[in-house]
Order: structure tokens, then C-alpha cells, then sequence
């Protein structure tokens, strides 16, 4: 078949979506997947994020903690460096491996639970000193929590115990600070009462003495010599009156339950629909503003400072509408989490309503489904905008705390979890978990990264509360390569002749909708022999020319259930929406300060100005010079005055050096495994956001950089060339270092 027929096959079919022929197969949704997750198999191998330890409420180490991480702190505590601790780290990462499958396959527990069961299934061996190297790294974790894995349960579960871990510091405050008014009230009645005739009578005197001394005093006549001229009551009825009145209150409370007991006494606030919580929230506030005029109260006693001519009439007419944010940020914050079948629930439709009025609520939205929004008049719509754009919608309210985020991500995100749990006023966390039952075999957690890798659900957060401006408030920078439209990631493979291939690819938006079988239709894959010139990587067709366009085929590279590489062809329509996620990507961008039109506007037109100035000046050199020249040489040419190029110009001409012989990380793709500080921790170090940089070259060999690259799991090190020429064993070490380089 010639070159114009197998196009035509391919171009039939974008345009259509129809397979003309044998020149084109259909795509088997269960068995195919990108070419970039071709190294996901099996994620229990794997050393990455999850599973996560949920860290028992009251411990110094925050709410959440990566096994592998907890796993590194141990292997840093116990494990020798170099040879001697090679045996330890093998069983314990061992053991890590096999908690991770235990909890793939269905079991739940603790850390404790899991570590004490994965060290007795790996410790029954005749080897007896593996069970205690075991048991002896269990002890050395030195906290615990549940367990949680990349599934279904993952955003509910880390939301909730996010924010029991903030209600828990904010109650701790709360508590403090109401023991400590509680005492000086009670200590104001304790005073006014041994200073009254109640307080000096016999009874009284004893037993403020104590049952130790009590033969040893008359308190009959003791009462009679102290009692002389002792008011009644030394203080006012009023005032009496009042703190009674406002230690009832303090007592009673029900929003912060109390340190010892009585839980169950107290408010909950976890619902699982907003009209639910707003219903509690109205239900609650009387006796939110009783308690926090009981505290102001209080506060004025306590130092002695209530005027009933001021703030008698003041605290006559405190009502709800007296509530300001720092009042409400005394009580717990009410936590919405709404299930993942229930976001177009009529008892959700008042979610907007709800965020707009400044209500102090958090809500978690779970969004499970992104791809059947892709066509018009298809989609569920959730508290009337669409799920996948709910997020933008909400940020666009202003006033708010706004995360947007895939499951996969979330805990990469905690400390800004934790920030959007503790801020004052509303909240919104929208999440995306993936959803299994259209992803075919691909585990959640890879359907999840996915969507945010393409772009169909990036990452972003926007704080109202952090600044004055879009560059304070709003952040793009937990997405993967953020300045650029798609994330491009090496990939290689052998092509027909086994020779091996190394080309960069692009991970879009129909990549992700290949992920999910009901998008089959969209997609066709062609066999090598098949393969033409005109065929282009999708993210490359996305920047031709409408007219270049027309001429060529999108395509994705894919692999089999047996790894081996396709070209899948991509339709019309899948191309639309993947046009139109890229589109809502920009104006993410320009949120974000990248690719700002309006300075870029700005920057073209002073561009433009200073060109044309430069023009001017460079016209006048020139008429200057033959002005001068004109007399000594009639006729010949006047010099030309070289014009001074401009910025762009200048950067272009400039010579590009060849790239640098140092050792380099890509810091920014740093997974935080830990590898490399195991090796050595004076040469490799970790910035704020715990991911690898070279802290000094000069600490360590050559021979260390090689290792630690080789141990890189996502071989971002690069070792560069030898500092010590004189370092034993460089050849084969250089020949080593050629893959990272």
C-alpha cells in the first residue's frame, strides 16, 4: 500500500472517527495505557508517596507522614553507612514493600499492625536475627496511625484527619484560655467569700485551714475575733450576678469538648451535606454569641475592668450581628464532606450561597468523574456549575481559601491542606480521586496523577487571605513543569532494529482520556507498517498551523499488556477537548503570572518603543556622519553607525557554551526518597520543600555521585565529570555515569 493510502486511512478516521478498512485497529481500553506508564506496573514495587501514615492527633510531627519517609528516618537512626548497614536497610525495605502490597490487596490497620505482621511473615525464616532487626526498627518509628492507601476512601479520610488535627490545636488553645478565665472568676468569688460573715464563720475557717490542724484551734473563737465588722458580701449583687452567670456559661459549653470527658456532651460538627451544616450552624447560634459575650465578659472581670455604665447597654445589644471572624475563629470550624455520588444532591445546591456568606465551613467536594464533561450537555452539573470547574468558580467569589488538587498529590499538598483547614472563614477543597470503574486496569492512583499531569485537573491553590494581589494569592507551583503547556517526560524504547530510541513526550490531555475505556471510540491504533511522516505527536499538532494541521495526524505513543509500542491515532473530537483543556490551562497560567497576555502586551509595545527610538538615533548618527565625511571625500558613502541591537537580538547572537561537566540535580522532580542522603549526607542536602540538591561537591568521591545516581529512582542525578583525576577506578566509572549524563 503507498504512502497516500495509509494517510487517507488515518485521515478518515480523525475526521470522522470511523475505521476505513483494515488500515487501522480499535484500541483494547483494558489492555493499553500512555508509553510513560509503562514503568507502573506493579506500584507495591515502587517507593512513592503512599501509602501514608495518618498520624495520631497530638503528635509533633503534623498530621501525616509517607511510609517511605518514616522508613528513611529509621534506616538514618539504626543502619551504618556504607556495607555495614546494607543488611538492616535490605530487610527493612523489604518490610516497606511488603506493607505496601499487604494494604494493595484489601488490609487495613495501623502502622504498628501492619509492621508487626509484614516482620513475623518476613521473620520466619531460620534466619531468627532477621525477626529482631525487624522488631527493632518497629520500635524505632516512634509514632503510629492508620494506614492509608491511594484509594477510593483517600480524600474523605485525609481531609477529616487534616482538620482533627487543626480543631485539636485550636481546642487546646481554646481550652487554655477558658481555664485560665474560669480560675481567675472563680478566684474573685473565693475571695469575696472568705472576706465575708459566710466566709468567717467557724465551719468556714475550718476548712479552709485543713482536717491536718483542725484539734489545734478554736475556730468558735477564732470566728468571733476575725468576724467583727465583715460585710455580708463584699461583692456587689450585680457583679456577683454576673460572673456566676458567665462561669455557668463557660461550664457548659458544647462547641470544644472537654479535656476529661463529657465528649459526648459536645456538638459535632462533621456533616455530609451543606444544608445540614447550615441547618447546625443556625440551630447553635444563640448560644455561639452567649458564650463569646461570656468570654468578653470574663475577660473584663478578670482584669477588673467592667464598667456597668459602658458595657452594661454594649452587652444588652450584642447580638449575632456583633459576631466578627475572630470571634467565630474561637469555635470549631463545621467540616463538609460530600460523598462522591452526592455533589448534584438538592441539599448541595446551596454550596456557593454557602461560601460566599463567610460562614465558617470547610467543604470537601469529591470529584470522581472528569471525562464525561468533555461533551456539551453531558455532564453532571454539581451546585450549578461543572465539578471540574467548580474550584475556578469558587476562587472567582474572592474571600475564601480555594484548593484544587488530585488525590495522588494530596499529600505533596498537606502543609497547604493544613493551611486552608486553619484559616479564618470558608473553604473549599475540590479533589479528584480518579474513578476505577471507567480507568480498566490502571490502579487509582495512576489515573489520578494523570489527570493532573495533563492538565485536566492541575493543582492550584488560592489564599484571599494571603496578599493583595493575584501573585500572593494564588499558585500553580505544585504542577509539573507549570510554565509550559504539557509536561514532557524521556521516554525509551527499542524500535525495529532493537537499536535504542530516546525521544522526549509530551503527557496531554488525551493521554489522560485514553486511560478510560469509554473514550475507546476516540481512538485508533495504526501497526508500524502503518506508520508515515505524516503522522505528529498530538502536542506538536496542537501548535501547527490550521492549514499544517489539515495535512497531518495526531497520534499518542502507547503500550500493550506485553509493553510493546503503538502509535495510537487520535480523532477530531478527543483533539477538541483536548484543545479546549489546554485553553482553560493558559488562563490558569495567567492567574499564575505565566505567560501574562497583558504583559506580554506591555512588554511588546515599550519593545516596539524603544526600537523605534533606537531608529532615531541611528538616523541621526548617520546624517551626522555624512555631514562630516561629505567635505574630505565627495561622494563616497558616509559610515554607517552600527546600530545597537536589541535585547532579543543580542541574546540570540550570543554564543551557546556547551553544557557544564558539574554534577546537577533536578531538584524540582525530586520525589524525597532519601536515596542519595543515605549515601552521603555532607554532599547531598535537602532545600525547604525536602527534595535532593548538591550541598557540596567537594564532600565526597566521584564513586558516591555515580551510586547515588544509580540509586536515583526517577534518575535525576547527574554526576557530570571527575573533580580528583587521581580517584581509583575512574573508567569504569565514567563508563557508568554515561546513562545520567
Amino acid at each position: 500500500m503507498d504512502m497516500a493510502a495509509k494517510f487517507q486511512d488515518q485521515l478518515v478516521f480523525h475526521m470522522t472517527g470511523r475505521r476505513a478498512g483494515e488500515g487501522l485497529a480499535p484500541v483494547d481500553a483494558e489492555a493499553m495505557r500512555p508509553a510513560l506508564f509503562a514503568g507502573y506496573r506493579d506500584l507495591t514495587r515502587l517507593r512513592h508517596d503512599f501509602p501514608l501514615v495518618l498520624i495520631e492527633t497530638g503528635k509533633a510531627d503534623g498530621f501525616a507522614a509517607s511510609l517511605s519517609l518514616l522508613v528513611n528516618r529509621v534506616l538514618e537512626a539504626l543502619a551504618p553507612r556504607g556495607i555495614e548497614g546494607e543488611r538492616l536497610r535490605k530487610h527493612v525495605l523489604r518490610l516497606e514493600r511488603e506493607v505496601r502490597a499487604m494494604l494493595g490487596s484489601g488490609r487495613a490497620g495501623t502502622l504498628s499492625e501492619l509492621w508487626e505482621e509484614a516482620a513475623a511473615k518476613l521473620g520466619s525464616g531460620p534466619d531468627e536475627s532477621v525477626a529482631k532487626v525487624l522488631a527493632l526498627a518497629g520500635a524505632s518509628l516512634n509514632l503510629d496511625g492508620e494506614l492509608a492507601d491511594c484509594d477510593e476512601r483517600l480524600p474523605e479520610r485525609f481531609m477529616v484527619h487534616a482538620w482533627r488535627h487543626v480543631q485539636a490545636q485550636k481546642a487546646a488553645l481554646f481550652h487554655g484560655h477558658l481555664d485560665h478565665l474560669k480560675r481567675k472568676l472563680s478566684d474573685i468569688l473565693r475571695a469575696a467569700f472568705v472576706h465575708s460573715e459566710a466566709g468567717q464563720q467557724p465551719a468556714a475557717l475550718k476548712a479552709a485551714v485543713g482536717g491536718m490542724h483542725a484539734e489545734d484551734f478554736d475556730f468558735s473563737a477564732m470566728s468571733r475575733l476575725v468576724g467583727r465588722n465583715v460585710p455580708l458580701d463584699e461583692l456587689p449583687a450585680s457583679r456577683r450576678a454576673r460572673i456566676e452567670r458567665v462561669l455557668g456559661v463557660l461550664r457548659s459549653q458544647r462547641f470544644h469538648a472537654p479535656k476529661l470527658g463529657g465528649a459526648s456532651a459536645a456538638y459535632g460538627f462533621l456533616f455530609d451535606n451543606v444544608a445540614g451544616a447550615v441547618a447546625a450552624y443556625r440551630e447553635r447560634l444563640p448560644e455561639a454569641v452567649e458564650l463569646v459575650k461570656a468570654i468578653a465578659i470574663a475577660e473584663l472581670e478578670a482584669r477588673n475592668g467592667y464598667d456597668e455604665a459602658d458595657h452594661d447597654p454594649f452587652f444588652e445589644a450584642y447580638g449575632e450581628g456583633s459576631l466578627s471572624a475572630d470571634d467565630l475563629a474561637l469555635l470549631p470550624d463545621y467540616l463538609v464532606c460530600i460523598p462522591a455520588d452526592r455533589n448534584d444532591a438538592p441539599e448541595n445546591a446551596g454550596l456557593m450561597d454557602t461560601l460566599s456568606s463567610g460562614l465558617p465551613v470547610k467543604v470537601v467536594v469529591q470529584v470522581t468523574d472528569l471525562l464525561e464533561e468533555a461533551s456539551l450537555g453531558t455532564g453532571h452539573f454539581a451546585f450549578g456549575v461543572r465539578s471540574a470547574r467548580l474550584a475556578t468558580t469558587a476562587m472567582g467569589l474572592g474571600g475564601m481559601f480555594v484548593l484544587q488538587a488530585a488525590a495522588s498529590s494530596l499529600y505533596r499538598l498537606r502543609n497547604r491542606v493544613e493551611g486552608g483547614m486553619g484559616c479564618r472563614g470558608p473553604a473549599l477543597f475540590s479533589i479528584f480521586a480518579g474513578s476505577p470503574a471507567a480507568a480498566g486496569s490502571l490502579p487509582r492512583y495512576l489515573t489520578a496523577a494523570a489527570a493532573m499531569e495533563s492538565r485536566a485537573f492541575p493543582a492550584f491553590v488560592y489564599d484571599a487571605a494571603a496578599g493583595d494581589n493575584w501573585a500572593t494569592r494564588f499558585s500553580l507551583e505544585h504542577n509539573r513543569d507549570p510554565e509550559t503547556d504539557w509536561p514532557v517526560e524521556p521516554f525509551e524504547y527499542a524500535d525495529a532494529g532493537l537499536q535504542r530510541v530516546r525521544e522526549e513526550v509530551a503527557f496531554t490531555y488525551a493521554d489522560f482520556a485514553m486511560c478510560d475505556r469509554r473514550n475507546a471510540e476516540h481512538f485508533a491504533v495504526a501497526p508500524r507498517e502503518r506508520w508515515t511522516a505524516a503522522m505528529v505527536p498530538a502536542a506538536q499538532w496542537l501548535a501547527l498551523a490550521e492549514r499544517d494541521a489539515a495535512e497531518r495526524v495526531p497520534y499518542l505513543l502507547a503500550v500493550d499488556a506485553n509493553d510493546v509500542l503503538h502509535r495510537v491515532v487520535i480523532d477530531a473530537r478527543m483533539m477538541q477537548a483536548t484543545r479546549r483543556c489546554l485553553l482553560l490551562w493558559h488562563r490558569l497560567q495567567e492567574h499564575g503570572g505565566i505567560h501574562d497576555s497583558h504583559a506580554e502586551r506591555l512588554l511588546a509595545r515599550e519593545r516596539a518603543a524603544w526600537e523605534a527610538k533606537k531608529a532615531e538615533e541611528i538616523e541621526a548618527l548617520r546624517k551626522s556622519a555624512g555631514s562630516v565625511a561629505q567635505p574630505a571625500n565627495e561622494g563616497a558613502p558616509a559610515p554607517v553607525a552600527a546600530a545597537p541591537a536589541a535585547p532579543a537580538e543580542a541574546a540570540a547572537a550570543e554564543e551557546v557554551k556547551p553544557p557544564s561537566d558539574d554534577p546537577w540535580i533536578e531538584t524540582a522532580r525530586c520525589p524525597s526518597c532519601n536515596e542519595c542522603q543515605l549515601i552521603n549526607p555532607q554532599m547531598f542536602g535537602y532545600n525547604d520543600n525536602k527534595q535532593a540538591f548538591i550541598k557540596d561537591v567537594n564532600a565526597g568521591t566521584y564513586r558516591q555521585l555515580v551510586e547515588a545516581a544509580e540509586a536515583c529512582q526517577v534518575a535525576i542525578i547527574h554526576p557530570g565529570k571527575p573533580k580528583n583525576p587521581a580517584e581509583p577506578g575512574l573508567d569504569e566509572l565514567m563508563k557508568r555515569a554515561e546513562a545520567f549524563n
